[in-house]
């Protein structure tokens, strides 16, 4: 199974969803970042379920534990492993998962490609696995930050076709998208998204969305031509998420409407370089960072699991209902917000030390 992302700085998580934990193992983090736990622990508490009526009910402290890699408040240069135990296990509400598959989950593939499957829950393919990609992520920000002055700001764009958001993509911080339980800033959209979370939440039922996610402070360079581009490492590592299912950067699809004279990014002197005067490209040409934000949008199908009986068949072949089950957020959008903003923020530090040691 693949659980390793990134060439330089690499991440490795491992854990199942009801095992007796979860986390990751960060190699490649540069040496004397200044890191504690806290820096970890803000990133887990903005994943961590049971944040209130949008979210599952699922109750997890979701505490970090940083057993390597650090002394006296630095980093060594050395794998960074990172645990978090799991407290609020229930393998017990999964006990028909052993006679038949849950729709649009990956029960069956799994069970196709290994020849067996964790008996409880979705193990590797549950959301619980995001937990090592959170705190993986907050170490990459982290030194991000510190290092080029990069930030990674994601906010909730849409939700069942409501939206999209207004939103200054060049200013908004951290602090407006948490002032709402939906992550949404723009004020006037924010309740009518909770309302439709709640909605199909009173269904038995589920909503999917957008995220959308502005990386600000990119100097121009980052990302490899070819294979390694920029935007095709992003949507990599967006893919890779559970429930996406689609990903654009900068115009997207609604780019392919228009002609080149209306999409082209002129450039303008910037500073002591250039600039561009739009950024319809979303900060990357040629695959490399031109100097803009980086600027993309990642969509999320609804949760798989509802509140409602199921019809499926079972791996005997013959069709059953399966009864409502397990916890779920009836929209995950809201709680994946954190999650967007790690895995670009392992994309970023990735290509920065790729492009570091060019010299």
């Amino acid at each position: 199974m693949s659980s390793t992302f990134g060439r330089l700085f690499r991440v490795t998580t491992f854990g199942e969803s009801h095992g007796p934990g979860v986390g990751a193992v960060v190699d490649g983090c540069p040496p004397r970042l200044p890191l504690a736990a806290g820096d970890i622990q803000q990133a887990l508490d903005r994943r961590r379920p049971g944040q209130g009526p949008l979210a599952t009910p699922r109750q997890e402290a979701d505490q970090v534990e940083i057993l390597s890699g650090v002394e006296d408040g630095v980093t060594l240069g050395t794998p960074i492993a990172l645990l978090v135990r799991n407290g609020d296990q229930r393998p017990g509400d999964y006990a028909e998962l052993a006679q038949a598959p849950r729709p649009s989950h990956a029960d069956y593939t799994v069970q196709r490609k290994y020849g067996v499957r964790p008996a409880s829950g979705g193990g590797r393919a549950s959301a619980r696995e995001t937990v090592g990609r959170v705190a993986a992520g907050a170490v990459a920000a982290h030194w991000l930050q510190l290092a080029y002055g990069v930030e990674v700001v994601a906010w909730v764009e849409q939700v069942g076709g409501l939206g999209p958001a207004q939103v200054d993509a060049a200013a908004v911080t951290r602090t407006q998208v948490d002032a709402h339980p939906t992550r949404c800033p723009d004020a006037g959209l924010a309740e009518s998204l909770a309302q439709a979370i709640t909605a199909a939440q009173a269904d038995g039922d589920s909503v999917g969305g957008v995220i959308a996610c502005a990386c600000r402070g990119l100097p121009a360079g980052w990302g490899e031509p070819v294979f390694d581009k920029l935007e095709a490492k992003l949507a990599h590592a967006m893919l890779s998420l559970p429930a996406t299912k689609g990903f654009e950067i900068g115009s997207g699809f609604a780019g392919s409407a228009l002609r080149g004279s209306q999409h082209n990014d002129a450039f303008v002197a910037r500073g002591d370089g250039l600039g561009t005067a739009t950024n319809r490209s979303g900060g990357a040409q040629g695959g490399i960072s031109n100097g803009e934000p980086v600027l993309f949008r990642v969509a999320f199908k609804p949760p798989a699991t509802i509140a409602r009986a199921q019809h499926t068949a079972g791996y005997d072949g013959v069709a059953r209902d399966l009864a409502a089950g397990g916890r779920h957020d009836p929209c995950v959008v809201p709680r994946a917000v954190p999650i967007v903003e790690a895995m670009a923020a392992l994309v970023l530090a990735d290509l920065a030390l790729i492009q570091r040691a060019r010299g």
